[in-house]
């Protein structure tokens, strides 16, 4: 069908890169500290793709005849945010890094919040996982209406509400206020992001319905290029977001690693001659997060399962990547993104794999893309289509 498919892993970074302690990431490897800290992975078909010829992961093996081209990425961009990752990814080099802010934020983005929104008072304000601000301040939400404030090491401002307290319309209003007219320049934030939850006092949870309010890219990428040149362009999961849906002609949101590969399945069938790009968001927000190897492990296993299936409707004018955009090591400490290399599978049907290396930068992936279509560009990156 002469698709391209980049399957984007959320937060499964393969070790830490030479710059992690800039970052306070040092021993950070998201998959070999699963893998060491469960007993072994057991993934036989991203084994067979070549996954323990990258590095040494326990429970895979490296094997002599990989099915797919294999080597890892480095991370050009400054930050270890998914917005950078992802628009690194799709052939830019994000050069100013976004704002981020360690100690909450300050007095002037506060008033200009409660002016902008109409909201009378805030908790939170300060960084902090999303799980426990709401166990901590849920129950003063509930008494004062207040939305619940807050960031991470990443370029966020997130906003958590309770469902039946601040309804998701007025959630999402207050977020995309937030996002045009609250962080304007020379403030340059990733992502508003909508946090929504429900339940009781000792007792709340996170919906799926998340949403985030991303800032446009500030230079064309490869969705953009292909687009201009009639390409069809397909997002799925927060790929739509994370790049403001720009350059994305047909979007799917999906709530779930599941709906994500339930759309790609039926990309195989239904594209023709496009791009399909893809985040399975699971990893990241549900267990890297939350600092649960074992729940990441799990995830890893079900993506392995869906593996044969999507191959098997590939046919040989297909091409597919599968990397991650950052780490996200859940042995560690922290509960923030990793500053890591991430891995770098490459598969096209009956072509034994070769060693693609240690490349720069992801925007590899982007211009591997963009001479796989043959449209002019200048993308940043090594193509590394007839490596």
């Amino acid at each position: 069908m002469k698709n391209f498919f980049v399957i984007v892993l959320d937060g499964v970074g393969i070790g830490e890169l030479p710059d992690a302690s800039k970052y306070k990431d040092e021993g950070s490897n998201t998959l070999f500290n699963i893998a060491t800290a469960i007993g072994g992975l057991v993934l036989p078909n991203l084994e067979s793709l070549g996954l323990g010829n990258i590095e040494s992961i326990k429970g895979i093996s490296k094997v002599s005849n990989p099915k797919a081209s294999f080597g890892k990425l480095s991370e050009l961009s400054e930050g270890k945010d998914s917005t950078t990752g992802h628009w690194e990814l799709a052939g830019l080099h994000v050069k100013t890094d976004f704002s981020y802010f360690p100690n909450g934020f300050n007095s002037d983005i506060v008033q200009k919040f409660l002016k902008e929104t109409g909201c009378t008072g805030i908790l939170g304000n300060k960084p902090a996982s999303g799980t426990e601000i709401i166990k901590e301040l849920g129950e003063e939400h509930l008494e004062t209406g207040y939305p619940i404030i807050y960031t991470s090491a990443d370029s966020v401002f997130q906003i958590a509400a309770h469902e039946e307290i601040i309804p998701l319309k007025r959630l999402y209003e207050i977020c995309s206020i937030t996002r045009e007219r609250v962080l304007t320049p020379p403030l340059l934030v990733g992502r508003v992001i909508a946090r929504p939850f429900i339940g009781n006092p000792g007792n709340f949870s996170r919906t799926k319905n998340r949403k985030d309010f991303s800032l446009d890219p500030p230079e064309p990428t490869i969705l953009d290029i292909l687009s201009e040149n009639n390409i069809v362009t397909v997002g799925i999961g927060k790929i739509n977001e994370l790049f403001n849906y720009r350059g994305i002609k047909i979007q799917f949101l999906t709530k779930s690693n599941e709906e994500g590969c339930e759309q790609l399945l039926k990309s195989t069938v239904e594209s023709n001659g496009g791009l399909i790009f893809a985040n399975l968001v699971d990893f990241d927000v549900y267990f890297g997060h939350r600092n649960d190897p074992k729940g990441f492990a799990n995830k890893l296993v079900e993506f392995d399962q869906f593996l044969p299936e999507f191959l098997s409707k590939l046919d040989e004018s297909d091409r597919l990547i599968i990397t991650a955009d950052h780490g996200n090591d859940p042995t560690t400490p922290s509960t923030d993104h990793s500053r890591e290399f991430v891995p770098l599978i490459y598969y096209r049907k009956g072509v034994e794999g070769k060693n693609l290396g240690v490349r720069k930068t992801f925007s590899d992936v982007g211009k591997t893309a963009a001479d796989f279509f043959g449209v002019k560009n200048r993308l940043n990156g090594v193509s590394f289509l007839n490596e």
